[in-house]
């Protein structure tokens, strides 16, 4: 990993979402059919309103005993994290560190392009490592 490199070379593109009237319980199954930690919630214009992970849901839904039913827009979190796509890895790690949150939206020319995880962090040094093995 080249914690000089931008962040875009790290990001995935690929943002799954939900709509902010959609249940906690249909967010929960994308996630769980996708086999991710959180989702965007984008308003019928395209733009990214919102970010629910499973904290989330466990925080603002399980722990006060709502019910599934409950809207996306009533448990998502509502002031999201940014970065732009030329941060650094550092500054993004930096940022994941001092906030205490495991993803960061990537924007680029005032739009939301991508998400950063630590699991992408973890998923590009085996990776690395894989290769690093298979060239010796």
């Amino acid at each position: 990993m080249e914690l000089k490199a931008p962040i875009k070379v790290y990001m995935k593109r690929k943002l799954i979402g939900v709509k902010p009237d959609d249940t906690v319980k249909r967010a929960s199954e994308v996630m769980a059919e996708f086999d991710i930690g959180s989702l965007v919630v984008v308003d019928d214009s395209g733009n990214v309103v919102g970010f629910l992970t499973k904290g989330d849901i466990i925080k603002r839904l399980v722990i006060p005993g709502l019910p599934n039913t409950t809207p996306v827009k009533e448990v998502m979190t509502k002031d999201l994290v940014t970065v732009p796509s030329t941060a650094t890895l550092r500054e993004v790690l930096d940022v994941l560190s001092k906030k205490g949150i495991k993803h960061v939206l990537i924007e680029e020319g005032g739009r939301i392009v991508g998400i950063f995880s630590i699991s992408d962090l973890l998923e590009a040094s085996r990776r690395k490592l894989e290769t690093a093995i298979a060239t010796e």
